[in-house]
């Protein structure tokens, strides 16, 4: 049995071949359109959302995003992943969203559109990510029970 005498040459060709077969770029998720396609959701509110190259214009069930999203704080919010990423005006967005609140759906609409950036640009993940858009924020409205009048509060209690 020979004896294979490994150099420090030797394990950095290794290395680097193992870091290049790591490293291989991800291929964006397109459809026939262009576009890329995924879905954001928060509280009961569900996102589909479409990216593709423009001007940047957003629309959200058939209206634009200022008269759908009045209040500037929740434009604010749907406009957070385009803002850390540094693609203000860069693409354009056309969402549907069902349920929930108006504040429900912009968290929904965000999710959708960091989702969709992410598959459009892969290269984007690691931003979205430790900014924390990528991930679902999980917590729902808890249940009424019964012989209580909300979740947790109970009726008036009178003694007599």
């Amino acid at each position: 049995m020979p004896e294979e005498s490994k150099g420090l040459s030797d394990l950095a060709e290794l290395v680097e071949g193992v870091s290049d077969a790591t490293s291989l770029s991800v291929d964006p998720k397109l459809d026939q359109l262009g576009r890329s396609y995924a879905t954001g959701k928060r509280k009961d509110a569900v996102a589909r959302v479409w990216i593709k190259p423009g001007p940047g214009r957003i629309i959200v069930n058939g209206r634009d995003l200022e008269t759908y999203f009045a209040r500037p704080v929740l434009r604010m919010m749907i406009n957070q992943p385009f803002d850390v990423a540094e693609r203000v005006g860069q693409y354009d967005v056309k969402c549907t969203v069902k349920g929930g609140g108006l504040s429900g759906q912009a968290g929904a609409v965000r999710h959708g559109i960091s989702k969709a950036l992410t598959l459009y640009e892969p290269a984007l993940r690691s931003v979205l990510k430790a900014k924390g858009f990528l991930t679902r924020d999980s917590r729902v409205v808890e249940r009424k029970k019964y012989g209580r009048r909300k979740a947790r509060r109970s009726f008036q209690f009178s003694k007599r």
